[in-house]
């Protein structure tokens, strides 16, 4: 019997999943949590990692290791291989102005083509720009630029700052895949190449020859290790379409912190628009992706409010009537990707003595998100083709609120799979990948499927408000 390990290290926390290799079935888990925040030291992520790995009762008996990782967080390197500054997150906002600049001084249509991306705030090169205008002198120590999840595998092979492990700095061991490198904004997924051009640009370096990347791994590739080989890794959406066996016509809506919705396809996406990332996936194909800046956290911070557990915000929740007596929350709290309005605010629309009741309350939050994230749904279908069946995953897709209102919202079929780690379970496929030289045919648990209560009154209220709402923003750096 041969065991496989899968890691997501994720925004909130590190999950490390041992798994059968033939059945996929978990022999044993574990986790440690991350400190909360857009802007987190690297450091942190490595002993939560080891935490995690300890709490799962180490990886002695493990053949293959594969660490998947929340996409974009950018990590940069000086020469001795230290960490020059804390890492700035996917949901960090500060560099919405650089990715304005940027694309300003490329053109959206050039980018969209050379990197099958628009930047917004999210992506790693806003990132590098923001460093390079706000903190020149650290700009100018870069000697390699990683993701989460490149740099995680690095140091757990044994590399890094020549004090702290035992192969030292080697750059050329630096390794990263397709799907992850998709998210930066300087990587053309059709070419498998970095555009050097885009990455000078990012950084206002014209010595970007002398700066490492990340090599690109094969999805299939078995990477040298001791005691245990490894994949080569994925961003955790990636990681996650792996871990559901997601097939063409199936769309992925998870709502973590964050809210994405992806799907599967065989060319590459290109939406200039920049609401549609046309990303890489895993496995040698293309995953197109929407996200949304506001999802579970949502559903926290009303529960709070109105003083209840998240068992009670459901309860209350569909008490209420659909469309919640046209009471309508914009769940724009931090800000929000999609639309790309990183400088806006979540509003309660519709308020009068009827509808502003705690029951609506709690069931706008959930159309809120849901509506939010139907509209990136809606890109997907126009740029990737017909969704035959919605997937819905994360903490918060466990809600009964959630999941009732989602069919109400969505006019396909629903599945909720087994609650489990998906993201942890994909990055154990491309272990047992590189371990076995074939992605094993893991059977996916399903919890329900719903049919489509389709309640069109709505998504047509919710929508009728994004015209106002971007009228409102204009002054903002989007490219909505």
């Amino acid at each position: 019997m041969s065991f496989v390990a899968g890691i997501d290290s994720s925004t909130q926390s590190c999950k490390v999943v041992i798994l059968d290799a033939e059945s996929g079935k978990t022999i044993r888990e574990g986790r440690a949590p991350h400190p909360p925040g857009s802007e987190v030291s690297p450091q942190a992520w490595w002993e939560a990692l080891r935490g995690a790995i300890d709490d799962a009762g180490g990886l002695d008996d493990v053949d293959a290791v594969s660490i998947a990782a929340q996409q974009h967080g950018m990590v940069i390197l000086n020469n001795r291989g230290e960490v020059i500054r804390p890492a700035l997150l996917w949901n960090d906002t500060r560099s919405a102005y650089a990715a304005t600049d940027l694309v300003n001084e490329v053109g959206v249509h050039a980018y969209a083509r050379r990197t099958g991306v628009v930047p917004v705030a999210s992506f790693t090169a806003t990132k590098l720009r923001w460093v390079a205008d706000n903190e020149p002198e650290n700009a100018a120590k870069i000697r390699a630029v990683a993701l989460p999840h490149d740099w995680l595998t690095w140091r757990l092979r044994g590399y890094g700052p020549a004090d702290e492990s035992p192969l030292g700095p080697n750059f050329d061991e630096l390794v990263t895949d397709r799907s992850d490198a998709s998210g930066t904004a300087y990587f053309n997924s059709i070419t498998n190449s970095y555009d050097l051009e885009l990455l000078g640009l990012a950084l206002k370096r014209d010595d970007v020859e002398n700066i490492e990347l990340p090599r690109v791994a094969a999805p299939d590739e078995a990477i040298a290790g001791s005691p245990y080989i490894f994949g080569p890794g994925a961003g955790d959406n990636a990681a996650a379409c792996l871990g559901l066996g997601l097939d063409h016509g199936d769309v992925a809506v998870s709502i973590g912190t964050s809210g994405t919705a992806f799907t599967r396809a065989l060319d590459p996406v290109i939406d200039p628009s920049g609401t549609v990332a046309g990303f890489a996936d895993a496995s040698g194909g293309y995953l197109p992706i929407i996200t949304t800046m506001n999802a579970a956290r949502v559903i926290d911070a009303t529960a709070e409010l109105l003083g209840l557990d998240h068992a009670g915000l459901s309860d209350l929740a569909l008490s209420a009537k659909p469309g919640a007596d046209q009471l309508v929350l914009q769940p724009w709290f931090e800000g929000e990707r999609t639309p790309n309005l990183p400088h806006a605010t979540a509003t309660l629309f519709n308020m009068s003595l009827t509808s502003y009741t705690r029951p609506n309350m709690a069931r706008a939050a959930y159309e809120g998100v849901l509506c939010s994230l139907a509209y990136g749904v809606d890109a997907l279908i126009e740029h990737a083709g017909p969704a035959q069946r919605i997937f819905l995953i994360g903490g918060g897709a466990q809600s009964p609120a959630m999941q009732h209102i989602a069919a109400e919202v969505f006019n396909i079929p629903v599945v909720v799979p087994q609650p489990g780690e998906y993201v942890a379970r994909g990055a154990g496929m491309q272990a047992a990948l590189a371990l076995n030289g074939q992605l094993p045919p893991w059977e996916l648990a399903t919890q329900r499927t719903l049919e489509p209560r389709h309640n069109p009154s709505i998504r047509d209220a919710y929508n009728a408000l994004l015209p106002l709402r971007k009228r409102h923003l204009r002054g903002f750096p989007s490219i909505a």
